[in-house]
């Protein structure tokens, strides 16, 4: 089991110094991976390309891998990606994990992409079918509705291979998961649900003649840290609506806040169920107080993993 953070509030530090401090903190503190998102342009634009600030983390210190959770592959060209990541991998050898997903949550995001909104599921398909063969180091051609490429090359291949996760909540992401990833990343889900998802994905998985043995699922959490539930309460809320421009009763259900003891024990019953990566989205009074507490998730996680 491991436990990443991201940045206070799930906002990557805009300045080089600040990442750094940032990067140095969270290895004191402990935590095993750090975690960042990705958005062109979300709701009213703002957002960060993941690979470059994956990039950036992994550049200012030689130990914590950097979990991209998750990068909108449907709005990028595939071949570009693999070169992208292929560089990374000489970079920064088995430190990258790639969460994959379509978006949605601002349909004028994908738009002002040129990707019809409609099509999304269908592109990750084709996107990630030849991505995984480009980051073989092999020739590969793929024809199909979106995509038309003959005998692309990205030399050399990462070594070792970059791990590819599937976040999403439908169906579709679930079997996608199991035939082209590397693992399930989820968000807002209930425990029954990835238990459910996870027993599927082995099934789909085997049935195509590949070992889920290997698979890491993952969980990102928003929770909220403070003295009492009513104080974490608040900077989760705020930041929460800000992000998604949304009330925070959408999402309260699946967002922990409190204590670390109170975040830990919420995040218990995932770990029963099977996941092994949480990316947790810390929203506190202060970036201290705010990584302290997944520090202490973390630490009281594996103390209680069978």
């Amino acid at each position: 089991m491991r436990v990443g953070s991201f940045s206070l509030a799930g906002v990557t530090p805009a300045l080089a110094a600040d990442r750094r401090r940032f990067a140095a903190a969270a290895k004191q503190a402990g935590v095993d991976h750090i975690a960042v998102g990705d958005h062109v342009s979300f709701f009213v634009g703002v957002g960060s390309d993941g690979l470059v600030d994956a990039a950036s983390l992994l550049a200012t210190q030689d130990e914590l891998p950097v979990y991209i959770g998750a990068y909108l592959l449907p709005l990028r060209h595939p071949v570009i990606v693999a070169r992208q990541l292929a560089t990374i991998a000489q970079l920064a050898p088995g430190r990258l994990t790639l969460g994959v997903g379509i978006g949605g949550e601002d349909r004028h995001e994908v738009e002002i992409c040129g990707v019809d909104p409609r099509t999304r599921g269908r592109r990750m398909d084709e996107c990630l079918t030849l991505l995984r063969a480009l980051l073989r180091g092999e020739p590969a051609s793929f024809a199909g509705e979106f995509l038309d490429v003959r005998d692309a090359l990205i030399v050399p291949a990462p070594d070792p291979p970059v791990r590819i996760t599937v976040a999403g909540r439908s169906s579709a992401a679930v079997r996608r998961a199991a035939l082209l990833g590397d693992g399930w990343l989820a968000i807002w889900v209930s425990p029954r649900r990835c238990a459910g998802a996870y027993a599927e994905i082995a099934e789909l998985a085997a049935g195509v003649g590949r070992d889920p043995a290997g698979f890491e699922h993952a969980l990102n959490v928003w929770c909220g840290f403070g003295a009492s539930a009513e104080a974490a309460r608040a900077p989760l809320a705020t930041a929460m609506e800000m992000f998604y421009a949304a009330p925070f009763s959408a999402f309260e259900r699946y967002s922990p806040y409190g204590r670390a003891e109170d975040v830990a024990a919420f995040l218990a019953s995932y770990a029963e169920a099977g996941c092994r990566a949480f990316n947790l989205i810390p929203c506190a009074g202060d970036a201290e107080t705010a990584l302290a507490g997944v520090a202490e998730v973390r630490r009281l996680l594996v103390a209680s993993a069978p």
